[in-house]
């Protein structure tokens, strides 16, 4: 069975901003970590295309729907090369598959008598494509998410009967894990509390979506249309190829139901009620858990075009690079709360943890193994026991950060790798080989405490494998092993078994004595950064 996960399906309104690249930069994470654990990971993300948003930013722009959404996903495949996330699936819902899944899904749906026709009216926000709930009577309504005026809307929709399914999806979100962080859960326990209402799943006279078949002048709600994007994107691996009769049944054999849909907490509401009601309606599985993250800020202040303080995900990859921006994001920002981007606490973690911390343990052990032990791993000696100080901190490093993981708790894992390196720091002070070496008959006690600090650093890159990639590759290089590949695509990166590399990091004794030690080398050069981001 696949592990497969998303994020959300992103709309191409506008290209990749910092919000978006945090949830990818997570759902990255897992999936490494879910591949080092011997699962088959499907990774899923990918863009939103259709609606009336896109066709005004297209006609403002003086292009074509189609030409706006092929530059905007383009965007988002090249930055999401750039960053070097690990995906399985990129969907795009223009794609004609997508349309044919959408379509027989709709008959599935309509079939159970869950379609019905009526009139919807209320003030639309264009930006959030939804209606609010403002009286009517309001004077110059806004939404309070985009502070742009709201539109009154007066028409004849499709509307899917969610009233029907509120037993099930109030059975649903009672389950614990379903709705994380738990905040979110309570946020939606309120929203169904007071009584699911049937929702609008097409609109008229809106050229670019996609047509409802069946009813002429209807195109599908945009919503209903991007959230079936997640089975679309199993259709084929490479995301391509031409259109076909669909079967929604065998996607239970490709990778379906997911497992973790990670979303902004803004959209929770559609992912959390609407898609299990329809999945419901349609009779497929529904998905396993959906997380609601936070919000990111920068220096306390709300990032806005008007503000000029917007973080350019490009700007920063170029002048920070993938691991330094990867480990703030998780290591510093509880992953479900709101967080704030301070570039001086950026800048002083990614130097005090990586570089000073973790890489200088690696760098200054690695140094004096190579000097007195013939450019090779020591000799381990007492260090092999199982009992070794260090071994134990490295079973309980390891025990912590797959609790943290598992959990999604990106910041719970990564203290749990920075407490061992830190064991190591001090266990390395402690017994001081640079002043033991001098004096006779020591040789052996050194070369078992260099063989440990070595050991516990092995044990440091590959837990850093899942938040740090390229930074776990270096220093596993550093120790003369090959690294292994977290992003292998669409398959397990190893057996489900005890030599797996997750559960190989929390064995102790694994690193070769005699191995050869290249050169040592700096793992990550201090971060400096002249003037704001």
């Amino acid at each position: 069975m696949s592990y497969t996960l998303t994020t959300p399906l992103y709309y191409v309104n506008d290209r990749a901003h910092l919000g978006s690249t945090y949830t990818t930069l997570a759902c990255d994470a897992i999936a490494r970590y879910q591949r080092l654990c011997g699962e088959q990971v499907v990774f899923i993300t990918g863009c939103d295309e259709h609606g009336q948003k896109i066709q005004r930013t297209a006609e403002a722009a003086g292009v074509s729907p189609q030409d706006h959404c092929d530059r905007i996903s383009a965007g988002y495949r090249d930055l999401w090369d750039r960053w070097q996330i690990s995906h399985d699936r990129f969907i795009r819902t223009t794609d004609p598959r997508h349309h044919e899944l959408v379509a027989q899904f709709f008959a599935r749906v309509e079939a159970r008598g869950d379609v019905v026709e009526g009139r919807q009216q209320g003030w639309y926000c264009v930006a959030c494509e939804e209606f609010k709930d403002d009286p009517h009577e309001a004077q110059d309504p806004e939404c309070p998410t985009h502070r742009r005026p709201l539109e009154w809307r007066d028409e004849v929709n499709l509307f899917f009967r969610l009233s029907r399914y509120q037993a099930e999806i109030e059975a649903l979100i009672a389950q614990p894990d379903f709705i994380q962080p738990p905040s979110r859960r309570r946020e939606v326990e309120n929203f169904v509390a007071q009584g699911l209402r049937d929702f609008s799943i097409s609109r008229i006279d809106l050229p670019w979506g996609i047509p409802v078949p069946g009813h002429p002048g209807h195109t599908f709600y945009v919503w209903f249309d991007a959230l079936l994007g997640y089975l679309s994107a199993l259709l084929a691996a490479d995301g391509s190829g031409p259109p076909g009769p669909v079967d929604l049944d065998a996607l239970l054999q490709r990778g379906w139901p997911a497992q973790l849909h990670v979303i902004g907490k803004d959209i929770l509401r559609f992912h959390a009620v609407y898609w299990p009601a329809m999945l419901l309606s349609a009779g497929l599985p529904l998905p396993r858990q959906v997380f609601g993250h936070g919000f990111l800020t920068r220096e306390g202040q709300k990032m806005g075009k008007s503000l000029g303080n917007v973080l350019d995900p490009e700007v920063l990859l170029e002048r920070c690079g993938r691991d330094p921006v990867r480990w703030y994001l998780l290591r510093d920002i509880p992953f479900g709360d709101d967080g704030d981007f301070q570039q001086q606490r950026f800048t002083d973690l990614v130097n005090n943890d990586l570089a000073n911390t973790i890489g200088n343990l690696l760098n200054r052990t690695s140094s004096m193994a190579r000097k007195w032990f013939d450019g090779a791993v020591p000799p381990a000696g007492e260090a092999s026991a199982g009992d070794h100080p260090l071994a134990q901190a490295t079973r309980l490093a390891g025990e912590q950060a797959c609790a943290g993981l598992e959990r999604l708790d990106f910041r719970r894992a990564a203290e749990a790798v920075l407490q061992l390196a830190t064991a190591a720091n001090g266990y390395l002070n402690d017994q001081a080989p640079w002043k033991r070496m001098k004096l006779p008959d020591q040789e052996t006690g050194v070369a078992a405490d260099l063989y440990a600090v070595l050991e516990a650093t092995r044990s440091v890159a590959v837990l850093l494998a899942p938040l740090v990639p390229e930074l776990s590759a270096r220093m596993l290089h550093q120790l003369g092993l090959e690294p292994f590949d977290s992003a292998a695509s669409g398959v397990a990166a190893q057996p489900k078994a005890a030599t797996s590399p997750w559960l190989a990091a929390q064995r102790w004794g694994l690193l070769p004595p005699g191995q050869p030690l290249p050169p040592p080398e700096p793992v990550l050069l201090r971060l400096e950064l002249d003037s704001p981001l």
